[in-house]
């Protein structure tokens, strides 16, 4: 039977455990933890939703825009964006950068590192875009919140940047879960998008952290779904060829919904000017049609039930696209979620109509057709198929929808991605799709920190010893030796333990007496390969040291340990060797036995 010490308990040993890549139970544990975290910070979102509402909104519903006056809820627009023009934009670029591309961005880039100020910043915007009148969602701020905070928990915590990578996507999964309790839907979102990999090491925390998210707002709100529709069925078969067409349409609408979001020339104006067209436009549409204000799930909720008018579908399509879209590439951080789920129902509402009309008592309720929409336009605006389906599944609790809503999606992804030529749309917001998380090697080499690689056996030494340091040295039986110089701007060296070794048992077989030991052994002259080495954080991943290697045209990193420079310490050493031993597959069968490390194939 195992036994345990206390040191098994301590934070460094939870940290150096977390470093491999099969720490699955301590990710686990982080996975409750950042759910719990998270789902709490979501019901706090949504009380200053509903605080905020009660100061002007009939019955403090922050979606009620329909009860309030034109002219008072066309002026909302212009007062949220000059809100966040002045106080957003007084601020510096990389403080404005909020939402889901900013999670992607920091995952990618900055191995999921969040800055406070953008965290902070994201709460009263997400709040002034939201009750503001703007076509806004609640699901950028979410996840922008949650993984935020989930990494800030790991930060805190110094754990390594492997683990950094899992608690950004439970936090991602849980923001979903909380906010639309569609725990299933978070982890696959959570995968699909923000992580665009598939492992048992990820899943398994991040699906524990959606699950306490759902909890904690099913704790406060209830588990009720999100939308109440009715029973209906697709029914005849002939009804296929039409959701084909509805999906063919979406998928149109999705890549003219991105490519108007990226609109350059827009981008280039001045920023009063484009925030200016944003809220005129906004307040525009808001004197007509209130319903492109807000979130719309109240929206969402009526085309479901057949309840909207054929001039409002026509608006949240054509209207609620523009606003969102421009409202995005007017520089305006807004959750684009919500929206897309409304613009996608109208759509398919409208089709269903249509359906209707050409098809007769054979045409589906055109309420199944705006759930088809809803999926289809998410699914295609995201690229995040699977994500759209689970979506659809928990959000309607209509099994019986699955079937047409694969072919609905299917149809709308490969229609914006091939017609209109669009990747996702937040791959697209970062670095134009170039997204170092999609090559293969750069996501196997994320998941585990140097810790989990680097050789320990190491001592530190000036470049002139004398044989008895040299000897003292090697007593412990050293693996590397970190020859330390006499002024910061030359570079730390390397030398193989076995080197000196080597020299001093020639150099004692060679000697007749004891006078010539007692000189300086000068470790740059001895003979054996010496390797230049740069420093690299004890938290860094092997991506990181890869990239320092190939950057630096180095062989060899040194491990460094400790927060305040003068208490820095080495920890380890990582070499070029090293890292492609972890990388290069080895059969076990291969080996003579068990014991035999894994030998990698040329």
């Amino acid at each position: 039977m195992a036994r345990f010490s206390r040191s098994d308990f301590t934070l460094d040993s939870f940290r150096r455990q977390l470093a491999n890549v099969d720490a699955l139970p301590q990710l686990c544990v982080l996975g409750l933890v950042s759910g719990l975290i998270t789902g709490a910070l979501m019901v706090v979102f949504r009380l200053l939703l509903s605080a905020g509402a009660l100061l002007y909104m009939p019955e403090g519903n922050p979606e009620a825009f329909e009860s309030l006056a034109p002219w008072g809820r066309a002026a909302l627009p212009f007062m949220a964006v000059g809100l966040i023009g002045t106080l957003l934009y007084r601020q510096k670029a990389a403080a404005r950068k909020l939402g889901v591309g900013h999670v992607i961005e920091r995952l990618t880039y900055h191995q999921g590192r969040f800055p406070l100020r953008n965290w902070l910043n994201q709460w009263w915007v997400g709040v002034v875009a939201v009750l503001g009148g703007l076509s806004a969602g609640r699901e950028g701020p979410a996840i922008h919140l949650g993984a935020a905070a989930s990494s800030g928990l790991g930060q805190r915590m110094r754990l390594p940047n492997n683990s950094l990578r899992v608690l950004v996507a439970c936090g991602t999964a849980a923001g979903i879960s909380a906010s639309f309790n569609t725990p299933i839907a978070g982890v696959i979102f959570a995968m699909e998008v923000v992580m665009m990999e598939y492992t048992m090491m990820s899943f398994m925390p991040v699906i524990l952290a959606s699950m306490m998210g759902a909890l904690v707002a099913q704790v406060v709100y209830g588990n009720e779904p999100a939308f109440h529709i009715p029973d209906v069925a697709l029914g005849s078969l002939m009804n296929l060829p039409w959701v084909v067409m509805t999906g063919l349409v979406i998928g149109l609408l999705a890549g003219g919904f991105i490519h108007l979001s990226r609109l350059q020339h827009f981008q280039q104006w001045p920023l009063w000017g484009r925030l200016g067209v944003v809220a005129f436009i906004t307040g525009v549409a808001a004197f007509w049609f209130p319903e492109v204000q807000g979130i719309g799930y109240d929206s969402v909720a009526a085309a479901l039930n057949n309840q909207l008018a054929v001039q409002v579908l026509l608006a949240l399509i054509a209207v609620k696209l523009v606003v969102t879209a421009l409202t995005v590439a007017g520089g305006v951080p807004i959750g684009i979620i919500g929206p897309v789920l409304v613009i996608g129902a109208a759509t398919g509402a409208l089709s269903g109509l249509l359906g209707g009309w050409v098809w007769g008592a054979k045409a589906a309720d055109p309420g199944i057709y705006a759930m088809l929409g809803m999926a289809a336009m998410m699914g295609a605006v995201l690229q995040a198929p699977l994500a759209a389906l689970m979506a659809l599944l928990e959000l309607t609790h209509t099994p019986g929808i699955m079937l047409p809503g694969m072919l609905a999606v299917v149809v709308a992804c490969l229609t914006s991605r091939q017609l209109t030529g669009c990747e996702g749309f937040f791959i697209s917001s970062v670095r134009y799709g170039l997204h170092p998380l999609q090559q293969p090697l750069m996501q196997a080499l994320s998941r585990v920190s140097v810790p989990a690689v680097m050789e320990r056996h190491l001592v530190r030494t000036s470049r002139m010893i004398t044989p008895d340091q040299a000897r003292r040295l090697l007593e412990n039986n050293p693996i590397w030796l970190v020859i330390e110089r006499s002024t910061s701007d030359k570079p730390v060296l390397g030398l193989k333990a076995a080197a000196l070794a080597r020299w001093m048992i020639e150099h004692d077989e060679s000697s007749s007496d004891n006078a010539s030991n007692e000189g300086l052994i000068d470790l740059l002259e001895i003979p054996g390969e010496r390797l230049e080495m740069a420093p690299i954080a004890l938290q860094a991943t092997l991506s990181e040291a890869f990239l320092t290697l190939q950057n630096d045209a180095l062989d060899a990193l040194y491990v460094v340990h400790g927060n305040r420079p003068k208490q820095r310490r080495i920890s380890g050493i990582i070499t070029r060797g090293a890292i492609e031993r972890y990388y290069h597959y080895s059969d076990p069968r291969d080996n003579d036995s068990s014991h035999k490390e894994p030998q990698p194939k040329e």
